[in-house]
């Protein structure tokens, strides 16, 4: 099956001469759901603003949809694929959250009804219905975040990007999250989540792209990305906790969740 998003020999230099990035090679298929990981400045967010036009290549190929991103304008690469902000505050321009849910649905000219059917769908998944006169702006950093990501989903499109999305949540929020991405993903969505948690990001994706200095260093699934050290090194990431927990008392698996400790050792004591 042809990749949802596919990058090849992707090069991307800032005025000034920065090469963020140094020749990307990715395939993101239909379905997937994955982490970008690495440190500040390692090109993740460079990679991601490629996806939906927001930046265009100084080299290289990026299709979205089988689509050539060259001369596709963000308003249309942006109905296939979706970006929540980091910060929400860059993302919201309306006076209350329910207009704020809207704007999608009419930029890309959802009949009335359609329109309705979505927002009533994103309100009672995100559970924001109490929040929906408030101005965005006025609200807790965990609603803002919240807001921002139920004003893609109105929409629907095929991809959906999150830079950052634990950043700030409460635990309600966090559950919220998974939640949707659950959901999401269920639903046949491809999910891309930029992220410096590595706990959120072992319980949660399939997939793991490790980047640093604008190059991938490795993308492979949650427990092979895990075990490599060197590569984690490189890119400045240390595993989530409970890895490193498993890793100092056990040396015959890899933790990737505190269930997944808690069961390794309860089936040994009872064996």
């Amino acid at each position: 099956m042809e990749p949802v998003i596919q990058t090849r020999n992707l090069v991307h230099e800032y005025k000034g001469g920065v090469r963020a990035l140094k020749g990307v090679d990715i395939d993101i298929h239909h379905n997937d759901v994955v982490s970008i990981i690495g440190q500040n400045g390692s090109g993740k967010t460079t990679l991601v603003r490629h996806f939906n036009g927001l930046l265009k290549p100084t080299e290289g190929t990026v299709t979205v949809d089988g689509e050539d991103t060259e001369g596709k304008s963000v308003s249309f690469l942006s109905k296939k694929v979706g970006y929540a902000f980091q910060n929400p505050n860059h993302q919201f321009f309306c006076e209350t959250v329910k207009d704020e849910l809207l704007v999608g649905p009419k930029n890309f000219k959802f009949s009335e009804t359609e329109a309705q059917e979505k927002l009533e769908y994103v309100v009672d998944l995100l559970e924001i219905e109490d929040i929906l006169t408030k101005h965005p702006m006025t609200l807790d950093y965990t609603r803002k975040k919240i807001v921002s990501i139920a004003s893609i989903l109105t929409f629907s499109p095929k991809v959906v990007i999150m830079d950052e999305p634990t950043g700030g949540l409460d635990e309600d929020g966090r559950k919220i999250l998974k939640n949707t991405m659950d959901l999401l993903h269920e639903q046949g969505n491809t999910v891309i989540m930029i992220s410096h948690d590595m706990d959120f990001v072992a319980e949660n994706t399939n997939r793991v792209i490790v980047m640093a200095e604008g190059q991938v260093l490795m993308d492979a699934d949650c427990q092979t990305v895990f075990r490599r050290e060197d590569v984690l090194k490189k890119a400045w990431i240390e595993p989530p906790q409970i890895t490193q927990l498993g890793n100092a008392v056990c040396k015959d698996g890899i933790f990737l969740s505190v269930n997944d400790f808690v069961t390794h050792f309860k089936n040994r004591i009872t064996t």
